[in-house]
């Protein structure tokens, strides 16, 4: 039977911790019996990694793969307790601990490829023996990032994406065009984005339906076991809304919608500032076109930052690439805030 009955991490009630801040919390100690030299710690430790793999030559009669890996530690720190006299009598023994986050830190992730986490554990042992330890996760939002350079990204935005669609069945044609409009492209985790489309239908069926989502486009670098360098770039959903339109042939229609960000979440950073892995976001619009196959996407990037800019800038016209077979452009928008629905909403919808 152990000495130690039990361990315990006692932490502050937080749900989301801050980089650049601090924390307070106790290891309780429950001892059956008296411990000779005890060693009592807490780490804290802030790390990440990643890891996929890759068909060396798919044109080859076998499988061959190459694993990259990455790995990096963004901070570890620990508290070695002073023990008076060399022992610890039986019963509860408390210790106090504090430590303050880095203030350039990244936020806490998980993906099927990579992740970072933090975490804080508490150890008991007795002559290199460990008696017993708890590992407690934390959530953590960074503040990395050059935000100056984003500046420019706080104008309002409008970005248009156009689709044709052939209907040989009645041996005519047309096109959908979907037009996103945000009056900032700045957002902090746990904002909500909103924003409002213009659907034009110039087709003679129905569209039916728009998806909305945030997309975290995440560029990992990793390393094979020959140390040749490789880059994987990977798209995954950050949020999500479905919203049924049913806009009638050769008519249009405004939607207002909101999607409320995560926390914590990445900010918008390089793989300088996060070593192994960047983030970048788009807001992404689609819509299938009436009895086709095709698909309409509309994508609008946008900056995920940590702290919120209220200075005013002026007012800037942006380009996005293309769609793969839409046409998209950016143009400046105009409209007094006003016209947005209360962020609570999720989405309204008038027919012009």
């Amino acid at each position: 039977m152990s000495t130690v009955r039990a361990i315990n991490l006692v932490l502050p009630e937080i749900e989301v911790h801050f980089a650049g801040s601090s924390i307070d919390g106790q290891l309780v100690l429950n001892l059956r019996s008296t411990l000779v030299d005890p060693v009592v710690k807490v780490e804290f430790v802030g790390r990440g990694f990643l890891r996929w793999l890759e068909e060396d030559n798919p044109e080859l009669d076998y499988v061959k793969s190459t694993a990259y890996t990455n790995q990096a530690v963004y901070f570890s720190k620990a508290k070695n307790f002073h023990i008076e006299d060399g022992w610890l009598d039986s019963g509860v023994h408390t210790f106090d601990f504090h430590f303050s986050f880095p203030p350039r830190i990244p936020s806490t992730f998980t993906s099927k490829i990579g992740c970072i986490s933090y975490f804080v554990q508490g150890t008991c042992c007795s002559r290199q023996i460990v008696l017993a330890k708890e590992e407690r996760c934390l959530l953590l939002q960074g503040t990395a990032g050059d935000h100056r350079r984003h500046v420019k990204d706080k104008a309002s935005l409008v970005v248009e994406a156009r689709k044709d669609a052939v209907y040989f069945c009645c041996f005519s044609h047309g096109s959908v065009i979907l037009r996103i409009s945000l009056e900032k492209s700045i957002f902090c985790p746990g904002e909500t984005i909103v924003f409002m489309t213009d659907i034009a239908n110039r087709t003679c069926k129905y569209v039916r339906k728009v998806v909305f989502a945030v997309h975290c486009i995440v560029l990992y670098s990793g390393f094979s076991s020959r140390g040749e360098q490789r880059s994987l770039e990977d798209r995954s959903e950050v949020t999500r809304l479905e919203f049924r339109t049913d806009t009638a042939p050769f008519e249009a229609m405004r939607v207002t919608s909101a999607l409320v960000l995560p926390k914590p979440m990445p900010v918008t950073s390089t793989l300088m500032e996060n070593k192994i892995m960047a983030f970048r976001y788009e807001l992404v619009g689609t819509s299938d076109l009436p009895c086709t196959t095709s698909t309409i996407v509309g994508r609008v990037p946008i900056v995920i930052a940590a702290t919120s800019e209220h200075s005013s800038v002026e007012q800037n016209t942006m380009t996005v690439h293309e769609n793969e077979g839409d046409t998209s452009k950016g143009v400046s928008l105009h409209r007094d805030i006003s016209e947005m629905i209360d962020p609570g909403a999720i989405a309204s919808r008038s027919t012009e």
